[in-house]
């Protein structure tokens, strides 16, 4: 698997049958966040998440991510939520309003909802570093989002004594 994936000292991957993922990605640096879609795909179909059980959206930019996080947590069939974009940091007070403002508002998504929501936002100097980053042959970090949200429903699971629903299937 490439990237840089570790999910704590010696533990084992995460299972992901069974959990039900919306990722809600930026349109805005869409050549970084569609690597980083990319990684969160193969991280996830790594983990055993099926494709039924994946909920993918767009919004326009890093700003709108919690609004769109929020309304996916808030869904019956929404497990974790991860919310993918990225700020590169520009000439003006700008990158620190967008970046502080993505970040409040995914925690407040979470807390609020109770739902993982997965700060997957790059907040990068360069295109360059964004790119090196979001690359799922290099840094991957689509593939840790997805690894950090099956392991936040794992471990919901575990403190709260309850497994998450299993899929629905017809017979």
């Amino acid at each position: 698997m490439a990237g840089n994936h570790s999910a704590g000292r010696d533990a084992e991957l995460p299972d992901g049958r069974g959990v039900r993922v919306a990722v809600v990605s930026a349109q805005f640096n869409d050549l970084v966040t569609g690597q980083m879609l990319d990684g969160v795909r193969s991280m996830l179909r790594a983990l055993g998440v099926a494709g039924e059980d994946v909920i993918e959206e767009w919004v326009p930019g890093a700003f709108e991510l919690p609004l769109g996080a929020r309304w996916l947590a808030e869904r019956d069939d929404v497990d974790a939520v991860i919310a993918l974009g990225c700020v590169i940091r520009g000439d003006t007070p700008h990158f620190d309003y967008v970046a502080g403002g993505a970040a409040d508002g995914l925690l407040r998504a979470s807390l609020e909802t109770g739902v993982p929501v997965v700060f997957g936002v790059l907040t990068t100097e360069t295109l360059e570093q964004a790119l090196e980053r979001s690359d799922p042959a290099r840094m991957d970090k689509g593939g840790e989002a997805a690894l950090t949200a099956v392991a936040m429903v794992r471990f919901i699971e575990r403190v709260a004594g309850s497994p998450v629903p299993e899929p629905q299937t017809d017979s």
